[in-house]
């Protein structure tokens, strides 16, 4: 069921499934939208109530024009106050784990477990510019205002990660991904690095493996 939601100042969309279990959220990687998470909201709402969200500037949410990291974390912090919830746990795909660990970098408490697949460090990245096609779906202004930040992000952010204290897993594509998501697991105090060689979208390309590293995780 897709509800919108009218939080921190933008009308967020999330998709909700399941009825009993402890709280999981799920944040999508750039330009997708709930609808990614395919075959994980079904897998994941037997154990927990799912709720797979639409980023602002995606699916069903409202495009605002402001699409700093920081902005998008505290319109995860205004869901979960929406939604009653003190405390869930989050995994977010590529921009969904940027954005889920800079909400842990402020909100710590309000998480049981952070799992960040495959993420973007908050270090510059060197690439091509981006250059607007006929696709729909999302606000190519939000493109180019989080490729600014992927270029050329706060020196602050770094050393702010260190201030994480949720139990946090961080899943690598390995070699085959673009991303470099391994140089986070020193920054983030006591977090577990899992490699997955499937490139960037792990969770659709190996779902299985991607399930079976997720559930030990949160079972540990």
């Amino acid at each position: 069921m897709l509800i919108t939601a009218h939080v921190n100042g933008v009308g967020l969309a999330y998709w909700m499934e399941g009825t009993t279990g402890p709280p999981l959220i799920l944040l999508h990687g750039r330009t997708a939208n709930h609808t990614d998470w395919g075959t994980s909201i079904p897998y994941f709402a037997g154990r927990h109530r799912v709720y797979a969200v639409d980023l602002r500037g995606h699916g069903a949410s409202e495009h605002t024009g402001d699409y700093s990291f920081p902005t998008m974390a505290q319109d995860l912090r205004a869901l979960l106050d929406h939604l009653k919830l003190d405390r869930a746990t989050v995994i977010g795909h590529s921009l969904g784990g940027v954005v889920a660990y800079h909400f842990a970098m402020t909100h710590p408490h309000r998480l049981d477990r952070l799992v960040l697949e495959d993420p973007p460090p908050p270090f510059p990245m060197i690439r091509p510019p981006v250059e607007e096609d006929d696709s729909t779906g999302f606000d190519w202004q939000m493109v180019h205002q989080t490729e600014a930040q992927f270029t050329t992000p706060d020196p602050t952010w770094p050393k702010a990660l260190s201030q994480i204290t949720t139990p946090t897993l961080i899943i690598s594509g390995g070699q085959r991904s673009h991303v470099r998501a391994e140089l986070l697991a020193p920054l983030i105090p006591g977090s577990h690095l899992t490699t997955l060689d499937t490139g960037h979208l792990v969770h659709s390309t190996d779902p299985n493996a991607f399930h079976t590293t997720v559930d030990a995780f949160l079972g540990a």
